[in-house]
């Protein structure tokens, strides 16, 4: 093992997952990039995550927080 090697990523759950197994869960990837992933494919590898360059995370976290993605 190289010491140089990127430690795992720490994912964490959304604070609105309560009971459920379906959550999102985010980790921050090499100091920059943001990734998402559904927790159900949480052993499914990089296929099944979205990845956010800092700019990115933030517009999608501002947009969110400002309803735009809410269910009508």
């Amino acid at each position: 093992m190289s010491f140089d090697a990127t430690p795992p990523a720490r994912w964490r759950r959304s604070t609105r997952c309560g009971a459920s197994n379906g959550c999102v869960e985010i980790a921050r990837i090499d100091g920059e990039v943001i990734s998402v992933r559904d927790s159900h494919g949480a052993n499914e590898g990089a296929a099944y995550r979205l990845e956010f360059g800092p700019g990115e995370w933030r517009a999608f976290t501002d947009e969110v927080k400002g309803g735009r993605h809410d269910r009508p």
